[in-house]
């Protein structure tokens, strides 16, 4: 995953030697294998590589064409041969991925970005028509950001230089971080007034005076694949998957696979297995990495992925999160250092590779990691009916609607009903209908807070339209938005860098789940219905079969009794308090909860412990205006357990 910045003064100017030098130092941790620029009238562009692909190593960049236009390209062109056969010149198979998306510019112009399918963002400077064009895949796996003032235009990878070395103070973006506290926030915003983020699926155009934001390509609603048979599914779900997980496999080292012991992860590995075996892909091998935590009740997966280990007849790297001795007493974790030499863009993570993940990359020379983000919402994970039955409502098949519904109530144990209200309810606006339980806000944010970043809290709820595009395209679409915010908040790694890759989230898989029927997704009986139907023999039943992944409870209870006086601190003089977030008292008592081990929605609850601590780095840096800091201490009071 390289690193770009750019920066173009409007009148000419060129910045200081001293600013290009501080940008060059925040970018180096991320593209350790080139330090290149371009340099020509107000227009300063700087390239740092991180090659993970044998073309990439013969790149030279900026690129520039024959017609003087600047192309910066950070990214993995997974269609390379459609590609070249389409422009019919001078290109070879073995021409780097910027040289044939720069033919392609250059014979199609902005027309070209929905043919380049992969993973990318990309900058493209036009000296001629004295225009930029910054660019993203319609999924978003990379990062691009800009600021545009009044006489210039800066961009970068990186949201750290455009902040920090601004010259400058920005406003806090309050909907970003009321994002943060739902699904995470929408994807052009970031936590500064005037920096955005190129939207997936957008090209932003600027000239002097003006910019606009376009969408290039979207989904096809019209899209539908239909067989006679279950058979017929299998075989095109195996075809497109093994696509997606070999395209993600190009590298010129080994690969490493995230293997959690889940449906998800564990599909990736197998298939990875099935397509390297076959010699269809670019990759010299692939290794495995795993988690687990003996001491937690919820999360025992190490029978599961050692089932394939064993069938791959290869170990792979394991990494003990738990404590190492059971009888001992929890230790309090410190929390980690703060970084006030840099602007970090994602409350809680700033990047840093572990140590633990630093040793397995250093030992395998591994530069690619699979995750299996995305297979729980693509491949039917959570085993509800509501889109299939809005399908037959919107369709007026009410003989299948009435049918339908009896066969989920008696699955879901429900009267038929409350199934019918949950579907139809779909159609209503948020604002009539409210949102669900797990989507409310949180009760220690201010009221006022909460009620004019409603949207942002709840995740911005939508109304199924009853016309146009199927309910279920609507909720892929949905639930694919969702996926694009959390991969537009997160971190990129450094020291070392890695570049993660999500096959799950390949454009050809998602379009063939979006335009296959909602049944053969999830069914009464089984949720991920298909994927365990077609990958039956290259898969272990063991997992194919399992009822429910594991999942985590106990730790960040644990951790709130092990180190109380700290969270008790961080109660007191809070900045997110100051500034109209959070209700501090209220957080107190949430706090005292967890200590009780009451159910609370931890995941909240960290992120709001995760925004104060960013706050005060912020507070540190200087370059965010937080405005008045103090207020009086809370008189706190015991809680019941001394």
């Amino acid at each position: 995953m390289s690193v770009q910045f750019g920066r173009w003064n409007f009148e000419g100017q060129s910045p200081s030697p001293d600013y290009i030098e501080k940008v060059s130092a925040a970018l180096a941790p991320y593209g350790p294998d080139s330090n290149e620029t371009y340099v020509k009238g107000g227009v300063k562009i700087l390239y740092r590589a991180f090659h993970t692909t044998k073309e990439s190593r013969r790149e030279t960049q900026p690129y520039i064409t024959l017609s003087n236009t600047v192309i910066t390209w950070d990214g993995r062109l997974e269609n390379r041969a459609e590609v070249i056969g389409e422009l019919r010149d001078s290109l070879s198979i073995s021409s780097t991925d910027v040289a044939i998306v720069a033919a392609a510019y250059e014979k199609w112009g902005t027309y070209s970005f929905p043919k380049l399918i992969g993973d990318w963002a990309l900058s493209i400077w036009n000296p001629v028509h004295r225009s930029l064009v910054l660019a993203k895949d319609p999924i978003g796996t990379r990062h691009l950001y800009y600021s545009i003032d009044n006489n210039e235009v800066t961009w970068s990878t990186i949201l750290d230089p455009l902040v920090r070395l601004a010259g400058k103070t920005f406003a806090l973006n309050k909907e970003y971080i009321a994002g943060w506290f739902s699904m995470f926030p929408a994807v052009h915003l970031t936590p500064c007034v005037g920096i955005h983020s190129v939207p997936p699926s957008s090209f932003v155009l600027v000239r002097p005076g003006k910019h606009t934001v376009s969408k290039y390509w979207d989904f096809d609603p019209e899209k539908k694949i239909r067989y006679r048979t279950d058979a017929e599914y299998e075989e095109h779900f195996r075809t497109v998957f093994a696509t997606a997980v070999r395209r993600k496999l190009r590298s010129d080292r080994p690969v490493l696979a995230e293997l959690s012991g889940g449906r998800d992860s564990s599909s990736i590995v197998c298939m990875a297995d099935i397509v390297i075996a076959r010699g269809t892909a670019e990759t010299t091998g692939l290794d495995t990495i795993s988690y687990y935590d003996d001491s937690e009740p919820n999360w025992n997966e190490r029978p599961y992925f050692t089932k394939v280990e064993e069938k791959r007849g290869r170990t792979g790297w394991h990494i003990n999160f738990g404590q190492q001795d059971p009888g001992k007493k929890p230790q309090p974790v410190p929390p980690p250092e703060s970084t006030n030499d840099r602007f970090v863009p994602t409350p809680g993570y700033d990047g840093h590779t572990s140590p633990q993940i630093r040793m397995c990359l250093a030992s395998q020379g591994n530069r690619v990691m699979l995750s299996g983000i995305g297979g729980d919402e693509v491949m039917g994970g959570v085993p509800t009916p509501v889109p299939e039955l809005e399908d037959l409502l919107a369709r007026g098949q009410f003989a299948a609607l009435a049918h339908q519904l009896k066969v989920w109530a008696l699955e879901k144990r429900k009267p038929w009903f409350h199934l019918f209200f949950e579907a139809a309810r779909g159609f209503f606006p948020p604002a009539l209908v409210g949102v669900t339980k797990k989507m409310r806000p949180a009760v220690w944010l201010q009221p006022n807070f909460v009620k004019r970043y409603w949207a942002a809290l709840t995740g911005y709820p939508s109304r199924t339209q009853l016309f146009g595009p199927l309910p279920s395209f609507q909720e892929n679409i949905g639930t694919l938005d969702a996926l694009r915010r959390q991969l537009g908040r997160t971190a990129l790694p450094f020291e070392p860098p890695y570049e993660k890759r999500y096959p799950y989230l390949d454009r050809g898989l998602l379009e063939f789940m979006f335009a296959i029927p909602r049944e053969q997704l999830v069914r009464p009986t089984q949720r991920r219905s298909l994927m365990r139907r077609a990958l039956v023999g290259i898969v272990p039943d063991e997992i194919l079969n399992r009822k429910t992944k594991a999942f985590v409870a106990r730790s960040p209870l644990v951790e709130v009794s092990a180190d109380w006086a700290h969270f008790v601190e961080i109660t007191q003089n809070m900045l997110s308090s100051s500034l109209g977030i959070v209700d501090s008292e209220r957080l107190y008592v949430a706090l005292q909860k967890a200590r009780r081990g009451e159910e609370l929605p931890m995941v909240i609850l960290n992120r709001t412990l995760c925004l104060e601590g960013w706050l005060r780095d912020l507070r540190a840096l200087g370059i965010v205006n937080l405005g008045p800091t103090r207020k009086p201490e809370l008189t706190l009071q015991p809680s019941p357990q001394g």
